[in-house]
């Protein structure tokens, strides 16, 4: 098995990106949900509220975040500095702190949105041990888990039952494998990857429980009733909710310095 594609997501439900390769450090892939939108209550918002937040693309630059809009509009944000206010911000059941990014940030992204926004980064103080499991582990805006991993075949097999094939997007993992059998991540304990600073391995800390984000355009927001109505006649879960893709929580505290590349090598158990 080998790493068929990367993905990264800057702001927390703005569009992703494909690249080559995820850089680590101790909150998951660096730069990636490093920032988030917070309203009037300092709650996270998400395209599950928002869903013209799919139409707006985050990239990382030297030192901050590119937005910008399906019309070519955009707006460079640097990362706040140790002077920017802290805002007690909540992530589901987490409340954490997070710096403001700014007055421009905040009235771009509302004038879009058409609502009051504010968006805030992670800095050097942000704290949010991982629930599961346990230990000196963080995760940063992310649901649940530093990184989410999804087989391509599980997507193929997946695609194979609809009408009409829906991307990789629509889950916005970070790692694919190329190799293993469709779902066959349900049942991992441990991923092993072999970069080229050598192996690190991760635990397989659940499959992923969706929401409604993979029922919306990637690019568009649209929601429809595909792929959740078919993956709710064969992956709804004893939960009662559809499971497609496995979080991973690198076993180190800290893999700063390892960086994951397309074609790495993939063992698991």
């Amino acid at each position: 098995m080998e790493i068929s594609a990367l993905y990264h997501f800057p702001v927390k439900s703005l569009q992703g990106h494909r690249c080559d390769s995820l850089a680590l450090d101790r909150f998951g892939a660096a730069g990636d949900r490093r920032w988030m939108l917070v309203d009037s209550d300092n709650q996270f918002v998400t395209q599950r509220r928002l869903r013209a937040m799919a139409r707006l693309r985050a990239t990382n630059i030297p030192g901050g975040v590119r937005l910008e809009d399906e019309r070519g509009a955009h707006l460079e944000v640097l990362f706040p500095n140790a002077n920017a206010p802290l805002r007690q911000v909540t992530v589901w059941n987490d409340s954490v702190s997070a710096r403001d990014a700014g007055d421009s940030a905040a009235a771009w992204l509302s004038e879009r949105l058409q609502t009051t926004l504010r968006l805030v980064a992670m800095g050097g103080e942000f704290a949010r041990p991982l629930a599961q499991p346990r230990g000196n582990r963080q995760v940063g805006f992310a649901d649940g888990a530093p990184l989410l991993l999804i087989g391509q075949a599980s997507l193929d097999d997946l695609n194979a039952r609809l009408g009409e094939p829906v991307s990789m997007l629509r889950f916005r993992p970070n790692l694919v494998i190329e190799g293993a059998a469709p779902f066959a991540e349900d049942t991992w304990q441990r991923v092993r990857i072999h970069t080229a600073s050598g192996p690190i391995e991760f635990e397989c800390t659940h499959t992923c429980a969706r929401c409604a984000i993979p029922g919306l355009d990637p690019f568009t927001g649209r929601a429809g009733k595909e792929p959740l109505r078919t993956l709710a006649q064969y992956r709804r879960f004893e939960d009662g909710q559809i499971h497609f893709g496995v979080n991973l929580a690198p076993y180190l505290s800290d893999p700063h310095g390892i960086t994951i590349n397309l074609g790495d090598r993939v063992d698991v158990e």
